[in-house]
């Protein structure tokens, strides 16, 4: 009878599974007998059960556990494992690694079922109460370290604390010495919740999960940070994700959508801080996180996180609720760092984050903003590579058509997604070349072929915000500002000339009159750049061509009650808007704006020569305003104003140049007067003009959108 047993097996029986095994094969046994009667199967399947009512020899013989290395290696059936004939053995032949077996796995009950990590696998998996049971023995009794851990909730968590105060606030108040015997309650609420009469009645009925054991869970959670509590609370929560599948074998049934609604917050809010509590993670001075130490108690806890966190990504095309769904994804952020070595996992929340971002309302889209930008935060270089692409290939997708009610969702996403391209500029820099490269590739081709399928490669949505998105990205990692804060320059700074070129090389490719909208975009684009940046780009060789062309029309402007264009939501002119009055005074007035913007911008207004830079523009508009054919619309008197406060400008500008007393080639001395003079540019006269147009045109805008949204049936001015 000397049979001798390795390490691992000495180890599980040093660790009291062994009781605990027994006792669950006893139960079990005792339950298929009583099935067994009651089926009235005395002389066929009560026979074949065994006497003892398991299996039969067959199920011995597949469950053997293996003994002793050596020459003829020797069989252990499970039920003389359980008899303890191992223990009899001596220590020195169970030295060898090699054959160390997990035992926990091996002997415990038929209904256990480890999920792996392949999310296909946990599909088709079965949970219950008994699955990752290896968890329950990483437990801490010591009450008074969870009693000051939850002094601290409501300063390391303070949002789940409000929640707590609010909802659960009994949960907040209890005694620490009744802690005791809170972890054996929680047991038996978890292993005997479906009742011995119950099984009796019908064989393999699930448990309906209620209201009181919900809240016991919670208060195990919550008091003891309780890791069998979580586990029992995470295989439920997988019911909750699966239960409207076919096929699915659940360890639990929800017939109320209220213990539905507590059930998912309850997995969704707790288990970020029982987590922190047991394997915290570190934030490094940059804002990165390190992920948790690979300690054995992280060992044994990562599947059963994995499992929970696909199937929060599950749940997340699930659930219709915004508020249930801003949660989730809030939430399960918090689980990011113990999840970013598995790839399958990353790549499936990345997917279903950015689904959400692209397509769900703007408090979900800032959440599933923000879960991404928490997988950018990791260290792990690759993962900030898999982002920053699927980012932006997903904004192009979104921005294949622009609309009144699409556009503000779309600057939503390109403002949102340059914060991601700004937290590495070295990573983004490859990704940004890359990217713009593409942009010139299509102006090239276009420009080599001079058809209108190759023309329709250039002047489309998608290129128009890619411009836009790329010079956001560039105002905010090269911000003149951002960069003295920091003292160094941006990796990204480079890639400016680039892509300003590729932006003059569309506006040049078709300069026709009906393409003026799509030039417009890329010049707003190009000046945001040069606001932030202090760049100059020579936008006045673009902007006067079409004004002059509004002021003097090739024949007269045909009378319309058409509304005017919309210049933010249009690359083409429409063919029905093609030589109106309409479409010159809307044409006019948006180009005299850009205009103006560009001159009272820094680096153009700021500069000590800003009088002789204006000089040929003021030239031509007036020679335009003077001929005979110029339109004698409104579009002429605001030319006329503007040329005026433009002119005043000039006058301001060498008022100030008098009082100089170096000369031009002493740059130090150039460059610190014009710094002086660009904090007083608003209260030139181009810039106080500047700034009553763009009261006005704000002060529009919101009436339009009012009368679009319905809410006034009439345009009326305050």
């Amino acid at each position: 009878m000397g049979k001798k047993a390795n390490k691992a097996t000495k180890k599980f029986v040093a660790s009291g599974q062994l009781k605990k095994t027994i006792q669950a094969r006893h139960k079990k046994q005792e339950i298929q007998k009583k099935f067994a009667k009651r089926r009235g199967n005395k002389g066929g399947k009560g026979k074949e059960l065994g006497e003892d009512g398991g299996d039969g020899d067959e199920r011995d013989e597949k469950l053997e556990v293996e003994g002793v290395k050596g020459p003829k290696p020797k069989k252990m059936t499970v039920d003389s494992f359980l008899s303890g004939d191992f223990m009899n053995g001596s220590d020195e032949d169970g030295d060898d690694d090699d054959n160390d077996v997990l035992m926990e796995g091996e002997v415990d009950s038929a209904d256990n079922i480890d999920l792996d990590e392949d999310e296909d696998a946990q599909e088709g998996d079965s949970d219950n109460d008994g699955s990752f049971a290896s968890v329950d023995d990483l437990d801490d009794d010591d009450g008074q370290n969870h009693l000051l851990e939850l002094s601290k909730l409501a300063e390391k968590d303070p949002e789940f604390f409000k929640y707590l105060q609010e909802n659960d606030q009994e949960l907040l108040n209890f005694n620490p010495n009744a802690l005791a015997g809170a972890d054996a309650s929680d047991e038996e609420d978890g292993d005997e919740d479906v009742s011995m009469e119950e099984e009796e009645e019908e064989e393999e009925k699930t448990p309906v999960l209620t209201k009181e054991i919900l809240k016991a869970w919670q208060k195990s959670l919550l008091q003891q940070r309780s890791l069998r509590a979580l586990r029992k609370l995470l295989i439920a929560f997988r019911s909750a994700a699966h239960m409207s599948e076919d096929g699915q074998v659940l360890a639990w049934s929800i017939d109320s959508s209220t213990v539905y609604n507590k059930l998912i917050t309850t997995s969704l809010r707790y288990t970020p801080v029982v987590l922190e509590y047991h394997v915290p993670y570190k934030t490094l001075l940059n804002g990165k996180f390190k992920s948790p130490t690979q300690t054995p108690k992280f060992k044994t806890l990562q599947k059963l996180i994995l499992s929970h966190f696909h199937n929060v990504t599950h749940i997340l095309g699930q659930l219709t609720d915004e508020e249930q769904l801003r949660l989730a994804l809030t939430e399960s952020a918090k689980l990011v760092p113990y999840v970013v070595s598995s790839r399958k996992a990353v790549k499936a929340y990345l997917k279903k984050c950015l689904d959400l971002w692209s397509s769900g309302t703007d408090s979900v889209r800032i959440a599933a903003f923000l879960s991404v930008r928490k997988f950018a935060q990791s260290s792990d270089e690759s993962i900030m590579d898999n982002i920053l692409k699927a980012t932006y290939l997903t904004l192009l997708r979104s921005s294949k058509s622009t609309s009144a009610h699409t556009l503000p969702t779309i600057n939503l996403m390109k403002n949102s997604s340059s914060d991601v391209f700004c937290l590495d500029h070295a990573t983004s820099y490859q990704h940004a070349f890359g990217y713009i490269r593409q942009l010139a590739i299509h102006l090239r081709n276009s420009m080599k072929i001079k058809t209108k399928e190759a023309y329709k490669q250039v002047y489309n949505w998608q290129f128009a915000h890619s411009v836009d998105f790329w010079a956001i990205v560039l105002a905010r990692a090269c911000d003149v500002e951002s960069e003295a804060k920091s003292g160094k320059q941006s990796e990204l700074g480079p890639l400016i000339y680039p892509l300003v070129q590729v932006a003059l090389g569309a506006i040049k490719l078709v300069p026709n009159s009906r393409s003026h909208p799509f030039h417009l975009q890329i010049i707003r684009s190009l000046l945001h750049l040069t606001k932030h940046t202090q760049t100059y780009i020579p936008l006045s060789a673009y902007l006067v061509p079409i004004l002059s062309s509004c002021l003097t029309p090739s024949s007269r402007p045909k009378a319309s009650t058409l509304r005017p264009l919309d210049f933010d939501v249009q690359i083409r002119v429409p063919q029905q808007y093609v030589k109106t009055r309409v479409l010159a005074e809307g044409l006019a007035e948006e180009t005299t704006f850009l205009l103006a913007e560009w001159l009272a911008s820094g680096p153009v207004h700021g500069s000590m020569a800003f009088p002789e830079v204006v000089v040929p523009i003021v030239v031509l508009l007036k020679k335009t305003l003077k001929n005979k054919n110029a339109s004698s619309g409104k579009e002429n008197g605001a030319v006329k104003v503007f040329l005026e406060r433009v002119e005043e400008s000039a006058r301001w500008m060498e008022e100030r140049r008098k009082n100089v007393h170096f000369a031009p080639s002493r740059i130090g001395d150039v460059q610190d007067w014009e710094k002086a003079l660009k904090a007083k540019l608003d209260d030139s006269p181009l810039g106080k003009y500047l700034k009553v147009q763009k009261k006005t045109r704000e002060k529009r805008r919101k009436l339009v959108e009012k009368a679009r949204q319905g809410e006034d049936e009439i345009l009326e001015e305050d």
